[in-house]
């Protein structure tokens, strides 16, 4: 028997054994996993949204129960799926307090953490220049959505965050935009460009403040700032944001952990 999954994003059905060719020496629940990754990335189910039963999808994969439970605890473990007791499974979102500062991973050496105060400092459409459009997987040329933002802690400048985005998929961003949102970015990317950022990955290194970025932050060009280059992705993998943010680190460290 041919199980048939739906794709919204083309008004059309798949057969299952056509969207696990690819997967098809994988575990079953990786196979699974792999069609409800699709589902989300066709954007059958939006942010905050409930997903069906582990009961329904296993009728509609025709697999057993076991099985999706595991694919979606895969799911929720990365941060895709969040599973609210007695509520169901829902799609996570940056819109809420838990997911929303995953990807901010800077701490006060002491006392509680503040929270970030944001400004847009400019908003521009550029041209990708070479790195931008390795990063991105994108042509040199292509447009590009360059972001200078500012984020301070009580008061004191501590973050100068240079973001480029795909100017194709953040059409009609601008200042305006950004100044009249008051939620978390990723969440007005979530809610405004339906780009949802599921994981990130990151290079630090140590960086001589240049002229510009000390201004921004109200010190000396030259002192040491950590420098942090983010790469973040949507569903299946594709990069969406370049992210290169200057820290300054006299009373912040960066924590991470390691499983």
């Amino acid at each position: 028997m041919s199980t048939i999954m739906s794709d919204p994003a083309r008004g059309r059905n798949i057969p299952l054994g056509s969207a696990l060719s690819a997967a098809a020496f994988s575990p079953l629940y990786q196979q699974i996993k792999a069609l409800l990754v699709q589902a989300l990335d066709a954007g059958e189910w939006k942010p905050g949204e409930s997903i069906p039963s582990e009961i329904e999808l296993a009728s509609r994969f025709q697999v057993s129960q076991g099985t999706v439970r595991k694919a979606v605890d895969e799911l929720a473990a990365e941060h895709l799926l969040t599973r609210r007791q007695g509520k169901g499974t829902f799609v996570s979102t940056h819109q809420e307090p838990r997911v929303r500062f995953r990807f901010l991973r800077l701490a006060l050496n002491e006392g509680e953490p503040q929270p970030a105060e944001s400004k847009v400092l400019d908003c521009k459409r550029i041209r990708a220049s070479a790195d931008m459009a390795r990063a991105l997987e994108l042509k040199s040329g292509d447009p590009v959505v360059a972001i200078r933002r500012l984020l301070s802690f009580a008061g004191t400048p501590t973050v100068v965050d240079d973001i480029y985005l795909p100017g194709a998929l953040f059409k009609g961003l601008g200042v305006d935009l950004l100044n009249g949102y008051s939620g978390p970015l990723y969440g007005m990317f979530e809610s405004e460009f339906g780009i949802s950022m599921v994981r990130a990955e990151e290079k630090l290194r140590a960086e001589l403040a240049e002229i510009e970025i000390a201004r921004c932050l109200g010190v000396e060009a030259g002192i040491p700032l950590l420098c942090v280059e983010r790469i973040s992705y949507t569903y299946a993998n594709r990069p969406v944001e370049l992210r290169i943010g200057h820290y300054v680190t006299s009373q912040y460290y960066y924590r991470n952990s390691l499983n």
